[in-house]
């Protein structure tokens, strides 16, 4: 057995009925490269048969009423590829816009935490004869970088190469009722020692931050966000929409005014919400404040499937100049980061490791019942994520992917997600918000194209600093 960390149990903790906290991807294939074509017994197969070697897609959550820790993995020896995988069609015309209302249908059904806890739907009947796979997995089991990495593992670089499968993977394992009883309780015994270490550092956190943000060093508190519609209380309906830009674009931007391609990513972000939020009146004069996840893959030394951090930063949004925005989230980025490595790249998988099973799931059924995320500041307005993908084609079990648009989970409070990732020299965008809150979500999908080309065609006035 392979025990959940407090980090990856926090995710099942968290879930809600309205809060779904799986992360999903909607990937555009191109069928006429399959050799031999296209037919979806025949990708079901051989999906089937590239899994065996993937213990991610073949294990499930195991608890006993005596465990007094976290849940546990452990293999799932009924696994049918029947219960996961399933076979649907847009309606007509097939467009685009069909596709992303059935993606935000298929992301607003919660997972069967009886099985493995993932899902994979073949969507066809496209107008262009493209097909999508919408795959979801829960947070638990997949952070950003491992999502992507577990969808590697499904392609190849050519049609008809093999899959990109690690031989070293192994399985979760078994484990009894009584195994997983005392293994909880050992941990338990063990946590108040830990939480002592904990203490002095992060007693000590508080005023290392008024220092910093005193100096203009520190980057945007918690709860000091301004609200927008997107920061309520979200329900359990979901809208998707998906926008595709050219990544030589944005990497001549980028080295146009000496910044990021992250701060380029940010600030198409904050040019298409400032476009969304003019366009109905409730642009706030603050700056929108984008909580930031940031993987310690490497970095970090604590066992879990989630391996990240998070920090808060400024969009600019309050900036009318395109380039002037673009400088200041490059300036609001370092910042930040610094700030963020500072504070240490595991203390967010330290402190989560104290999420009592028990209270922490009981307390968000509450708060999430009573809404009590319109009651209080807004913590942060949205999640941006910013994921990385081979600059090279790839080629979903011989299907040559057209586009790859990966999409996060939205919370309380910042019902809007935008992750981004780049793939063959495109950089493609995907957004999730809830549909009672942000119920025209394409029209903010629109405004990344639009802000991409206003920071492109915009002219360079003062000589820009050399990226590190």
């Amino acid at each position: 057995m392979q025990r959940l960390s407090g980090l990856d149990a926090t995710f099942l903790y968290l879930e809600t009925p309205t809060q779904l906290l799986h992360v999903c991807g909607l990937v555009l294939l191109d069928p006429s490269t399959i050799p031999g074509g296209y037919d979806y017994r025949k990708l079901l197969r051989e999906l089937d048969s590239r899994m065996a070697t993937m213990p991610t897609f073949r294990r499930k959550l195991k608890d006993s009423r005596l465990n007094l820790d976290y849940p546990v993995w452990v293999d799932d020896h009924d696994f049918d590829i029947e219960r996961h995988c399933h076979r649907t069609a847009v309606p007509a015309p097939g467009t685009h816009a069909e596709l992303a209302e059935l993606a935000g249908h298929i992301a607003s059904q919660p997972l069967d935490r009886s099985r493995p806890l993932w899902e994979m739907w073949v969507i066809e009947g496209l107008a262009d004869g493209q097909i999508a796979v919408m795959s979801k997995i829960h947070h638990s089991a997949a952070d950003g970088v491992t999502g992507a990495n577990i969808l590697a593992q499904l392609c190849s670089l050519e049609p008809d190469s093999p899959a990109l499968v690690d031989p070293t993977a192994q399985g979760a394992g078994d484990a009894g009722t009584l195994d997983i009883a005392i293994g909880g309780l050992m941990a338990v015994i063990a946590r108040p020692a830990r939480i002592a270490r904990l203490v002095p550092g992060g007693i000590a956190m508080l005023p290392k931050w008024v220092t910093r943000a005193r100096k203009g060093e520190a980057m945007p508190a918690p709860f000091t966000a301004p609200r927008t519609s997107f920061n309520g209380a979200i329900t359990g309906h979901r809208n998707v929409a998906f926008s595709q830009l050219d990544l030589a674009k944005v990497k001549a931007v980028k080295d146009r005014h000496g910044v990021k391609v992250n701060d380029v990513v940010l600030a198409l972000c904050a040019g298409a919400l400032r476009t969304y939020l003019e366009d109905r009146d409730e642009l706030p004069e603050d700056s929108l404040v984008a909580m930031v996840p940031v993987s310690v893959h490497g970095k970090s030394d604590r066992p879990g499937t989630n391996q990240i951090s998070g920090m808060f930063t400024q969009l600019g949004t309050q900036i009318g100049d395109p380039v002037e925005r673009l400088h200041a989230i490059s300036d609001y980025n370092a910042t930040s980061k610094n700030h963020n490595e500072a504070l240490g790249a595991n203390m967010l998988q330290d402190w989560s490791q104290f999420a009592s099973p028990a209270v922490f799931g009981a307390a968000m059924r509450v708060y999430s019942s009573l809404k009590l995320a319109e009651r209080h500041p807004v913590v942060s307005n949205l999640v941006v994520s910013n994921v990385p993908g081979p600059p090279v084609p790839l080629y979903f079990l011989g299907a040559q992917i057209k586009g790859m648009f990966p999409l996060g989970p939205i919370f309380h409070g910042a019902g809007l997600n935008v992750t981004v990732m780049s793939l063959d020299g495109k950089l493609d965008v995907g957004i999730v918000s809830c549909s009672d809150l942000a119920p025209e979500l394409d029209q903010l999908a629109q405004g990344f194209g639009a802000a991409l080309d206003e920071l492109f065609d915009a002219q360079v006035t003062t000589p820009a600093p050399t990226a590190t």
